[in-house]
């Protein structure tokens, strides 16, 4: 009976053993599975906090170029059109010709006399084409015209602004009379501060 004793008694101790070592086991996995855990959560708070810094340093250069904004734009409240004129271009053509030239003569002497102004070069075309061909259309007579105005009269590229509405704002409608020849144009606007 005794061995039986013995035999109980060290079972006993094997499974009591047994599960210190299988708890200790556990422990261990659950330790290292939270070290894991924590080690992505402490990486997803440092993306996080880079991500808002990222976020924060757009937000200043935003408003850093908006400030800039408002400030270059302070003062142009007085200005208003001083002159205003419009050329006219052959069918499918850019080139100045000598009528536009008198005309662009003109608005570079207006230019020169008012150092402070701006100038606004709209390109135009006539319905002919598609619309996305009339829009290069209307680009290449602006630039045209103020290529013609930094050559000739040394105008600062600054002061000179263009934009395109290729066949979108017709001055005649196709039923008239010349319409196509009137529509394929440039207009002109030079903007001066008001005087008094």
């Amino acid at each position: 009976m005794k061995g039986l004793q013995l035999v109980l008694i060290a079972v006993l101790m094997l499974a009591v053993v047994g599960c210190g070592v299988k708890q200790s086991y556990v422990d261990q996995q659950i330790q290292e599975s939270e070290s894991r855990m924590n080690a992505k959560i402490n990486n997803v708070e440092s993306d996080t906090e880079q991500e808002i810094a990222k976020l924060r340093d757009l937000a200043d250069k935003l408003s850093s170029r908006v400030e800039m904004a408002v400030n270059e734009a302070k003062g142009f409240e007085n200005y208003q059109v001083i002159w205003s004129g419009e050329i006219n271009f052959e069918f499918d053509s850019w080139d100045v010709t000598d009528a536009a030239a008198m005309v662009l003569n003109e608005a570079g002497e207006v230019l020169e006399q008012n150092p402070g102004s701006l100038i606004e070069i709209a390109g135009h075309a006539d319905r002919t084409g598609n619309a996305k061909y009339n829009l290069m259309l209307g680009e290449k007579r602006a630039q045209a015209a103020k290529r013609y105005l930094a050559d000739r009269f040394g105008t600062s590229l600054y002061r000179m602004f263009i934009i395109s509405y290729g066949e979108e704002r017709p001055v005649a409608m196709p039923d008239e009379r010349g319409s196509a020849s009137k529509n394929r144009r440039v207009t002109l606007k030079i903007w001066g501060q008001m005087q008094g």
